[in-house]
């Protein structure tokens, strides 16, 4: 049997808002893409493309990563876009890119932004929704989600999720990187970063890592590893040895 939902609760209101107000209002108003808005394929692709941007956090979604199967249902209207964001976020793709590559409290975080338009409050929701990930998977976690009150309140069956909070700043998908700190050494592009080109090129072990077998410069560190200190013959005075019991006696037993 599945645990209940731990309770918590918000520590500040920026978190969160009901609306952002007006679309295209201001320059700090989100676009929001709904399908009552579209009155052409070039809107439902605009919707598509949205989807991708606030789920995979992808301008430029790769080819290989698109979901033609939903993209196709969606434009039939077969699939709301609650369904549709559902597929997407279920998809093996995002669950390569990720799922897999997070533990259990940032994906918290980072799903509760892109299916939610927001920052997890505080540790207690991360640890709540966190059991939820352990007892029902991630796919449980999803429908736990988008079936949520505050998912139907705030963006219904027919619009895209956006952010919404009341500090200022960039969209979640601009400063919030794929990868975990626990991943980004061995994934992404992180590696590009200078300080692991000045590691890869200049540091001294990357330098003998490069010298030729035989070189005399491979060696230097166990060298000087070596003990310095001869091996030489302990210094015994004569007047440190006890001749009578040293000498054997033939009665002694």
């Amino acid at each position: 049997m599945a645990l209940p939902l731990l309770q918590y609760k918000p520590t500040t209101q920026n978190h969160r808002v009901s609306s952002f107000g007006v679309a295209d209002q201001n320059e700090d108003t989100p676009y929001i893409y709904r399908v009552e808005d579209v009155s052409s394929y070039t809107d439902i692709q605009s919707i598509i493309w949205a989807g991708y941007r606030q789920i995979f956090s992808e301008h430029e979604i790769l080819k290989f990563n698109r979901q033609k199967t939903l993209e196709s249902q969606l434009k039939n209207g077969s699939l709301s876009v609650r369904d549709f964001i559902r597929g997407l976020a279920k998809s093996e793709a995002f669950y390569r890119l990720v799922v897999s590559v997070n533990n259990n409290y940032r994906l918290v975080d980072i799903t509760l932004k892109r299916l939610l338009g927001r920052s997890a409050y505080n540790k207690a929701e991360e640890i709540a929704w966190s059991i939820v990930i352990g007892t029902k998977g991630f796919s449980g976690f999803v429908d736990a989600l988008l079936d949520s009150e505050e998912y139907t309140n705030s963006f219904g069956d027919n619009t895209i999720p956006y952010q919404r909070k009341r500090g200022e700043g960039r969209p979640y998908n601009l400063v919030t990187p794929r990868y975990g700190e626990d991943f980004q050494e061995t994934a992404g592009t992180v590696t590009t970063d200078w300080r692991f080109t000045l590691e890869k090129y200049y540091t001294r072990k990357a330098k003998e890592k490069r010298l030729a077998e035989g070189d005399p410069g491979k060696y230097a560190d166990m060298a000087a590893s070596l003990s310095n200190k001869g091996n030489y013959a302990q210094k015994l005075s004569a007047f440190d040895i006890d001749y009578l019991n040293a000498v054997p006696y033939r009665g002694r037993r």
